[in-house]
């Protein structure tokens, strides 16, 4: 498990992380969602070790990772800014990953570059950018580790090789319970991935849910009478929203749907469904109930 309590990071006047907490279970995809400067990498860099915390601590299996050489070796870090050897091929960087991880299997290694179609011979360097993606990911996945922290999962790769990644991600949970903590801008591209899922805003978690539970304990309900009403009409009902146009209103719900379903068909509504909400459209009603503008928490930088 990683826990992270009152996790600090400053880079001289600015706070990255500003006292975070929390926990990832291991044997799950954790993904982080945030606009830019929310403080995700930094997260996923203290979390391998690479920065120290400025306050707090960050802890894997309760050992502390900045300091402990042996639990570094149990993750691989795959960061948004990519680094390979000068003039290296994957051959080459397989040999230094392999060198760090006693868990490198160079059987994976060949599998995955078949399954990428990728030249284990060719300069990385001539490679375009979701070649290095591919490169990257093969290289991690490759060394068997117990933490997967991905950087900006899916940035520069195309549709197919989208799919193919987060596969062969829940693929490498599945199979070795590893854990893995994935960053992306997009909520629709971690929402058929990751079981856990947190939207960072100015250096904390603002909201964090198992995504299953996240996406059923809250729906859209469609409901219309033969008689004027108002909203006083569902008293006992946890609602986030209530809009009404006409004889027609729209209720975002929280709760159980049953439970729901039963009272206001006791009612005897004249029109009454019950439809999912996109996890998307789950954030924004969240978010407004915390508060939060939710377009404002998301919006990302003009690059």
């Amino acid at each position: 498990m990683i826990t992270a309590n009152g996790l600090t990071k400053k880079f001289d006047s600015f706070t990255a992380l500003n006292e975070l907490n929390c926990k990832i279970p291991e044997g799950c995809i954790y993904g982080m969602v945030g606009s830019n400067g929310a403080g995700k990498s930094t997260l996923l860099r203290l979390i391998s070790g690479i920065y120290k915390a400025d306050g707090g601590s960050i802890e894997i299996d309760g050992k502390n990772v900045y300091d402990d050489p042996s639990v570094k070796k149990r993750l691989v870090f795959v960061p948004d800014d990519l680094y390979f050897l000068p003039r290296a091929d994957l051959v080459r960087m397989a040999k230094l990953y392999s060198s760090v991880y006693e868990n490198f299997s160079y059987d994976k290694f060949k599998k995955l570059t078949a399954t990428f179609k990728l030249n284990p011979n060719a300069n990385i360097g001539t490679f375009s950018k979701g070649m290095k993606r591919q490169a990257a990911t093969i290289l991690a996945l490759s060394c068997n580790a117990d933490f997967i922290l991905f950087d900006e999962t899916f940035d520069g790769l195309d549709p197919v090789m989208r799919n193919l990644v987060k596969n062969l991600l829940y693929n490498d949970v599945m199979e070795r319970n590893a854990t893995a903590v994935i960053t992306s801008h997009s909520l629709r591209e971690l929402e058929d991935t990751c079981d856990q899922l947190s939207l960072l805003h100015k250096g904390g978690i603002i909201f964090e849910s198992d995504i299953d539970n996240l996406k059923t304990s809250l729906f859209k309900v469609q409901v219309a009478f033969a008689d004027e009403y108002d909203r006083s009409r569902f008293d006992g009902i946890e609602m986030l929203s209530f809009t009404k146009h006409g004889s027609v209103s729209s209720l975002i719900v929280r709760g159980n749907r049953e439970e729901t379903a039963e009272k206001i068909k006791a009612m005897d509504p004249i029109l009454f469904e019950i439809l999912p909400l996109s996890l998307e459209e789950v954030f924004v009603y969240e978010m407004d109930a915390l508060g939060y503008e939710f377009s404002e928490v998301l919006k990302q930088e003009v690059e």
